[in-house]
């Protein structure tokens, strides 16, 4: 079952041997409420650094791992000539458009000294 609550996509699945706690956290991006199991679908702006190369790639989406698997397959033509890449940074968001902004402002000068800064620590 899927829905939405305050703009977050949520997947809730009915759970009977664990005992339900109205929004206790269990673990990142899980929470139980009145005996439902809720995923909250989390969405990731991240940098991608290539290893051979010195370029780096900023994006965002919903799952981190497959993202970088589509990356390293060559099926993102923008990124194919810079294979293989690892990823460097992430941040996770709540809402998708929160996830895109934070991918423009990784895409400007002040997000790019934002991101040196960062790895460089």
């Amino acid at each position: 079952m899927l829905t939405t609550v305050n703009s977050c996509s949520i997947e809730a699945s009915l759970t009977l041997d664990t005992p339900a706690r109205l929004y206790q956290p269990v673990r990142a991006g899980v929470r139980f409420l009145s005996g439902l199991l809720i995923r909250l679908k989390m969405f990731y702006a991240y940098v991608l650094k290539s290893v051979s190369h010195n370029y780096y790639y900023k994006g965002h989406c919903h799952d981190l791992e497959t993202r970088l698997r589509q990356h390293n397959s060559g099926m993102t033509q923008s990124t194919r000539p810079y294979l293989p890449f690892v990823i460097v940074y992430f941040e996770t968001f709540d809402t998708e458009v929160d996830a895109i902004a934070r991918e423009k402002y990784f895409k400007t000068a002040s997000g790019r000294k934002f991101i040196k800064k960062k790895l460089d620590e």
